[in-house]
């Protein structure tokens, strides 16, 4: 993973800002700056891999949902990643998710995980 290049952004919300799961996802910290998703709300559901329970310590995480309102937003943290390491937090995300393509507040292009 330290070859590549960390050319990717990921907009987190949730349990991927925790240091804990940052290290067993990524095998490292990872930087990143504040940022917002406009046009998305936070919703909760509840998670039943024991494995991305016992890693986040809760079995209820956020989860957002488009509602196409410029008022609403969602903050989160703009991670700078490498290909590989998206791959791994493609694997860490339960079914409940996808990855899409978003246009940040900043202007800045990243993926996120939402309501699938």
């Amino acid at each position: 993973m330290a070859d590549s290049p960390a050319d990717q952004i990921l907009f987190t919300y949730g349990t991927l800002q925790q240091p804990e799961v940052q290290l067993d996802t990524f095998g490292r910290l990872v930087a990143g700056e504040d940022d917002s998703l406009p046009g998305y709300t936070v919703d909760y559901v509840e998670i039943e891999d024991q494995r991305v329970v016992e890693l986040s310590g809760s079995g209820v995480h956020p989860i957002v949902r488009p509602t196409g309102s410029p008022r609403d937003r969602v903050v989160g943290v703009a991670l700078h990643i490498t290909e590989d390491e998206l791959e791994a937090a493609d694997e860490y995300e339960v079914a409940l998710y996808r990855r899409i393509a978003v246009t940040l507040a900043s202007g800045r292009p990243a993926w996120v995980y939402v309501s699938v």
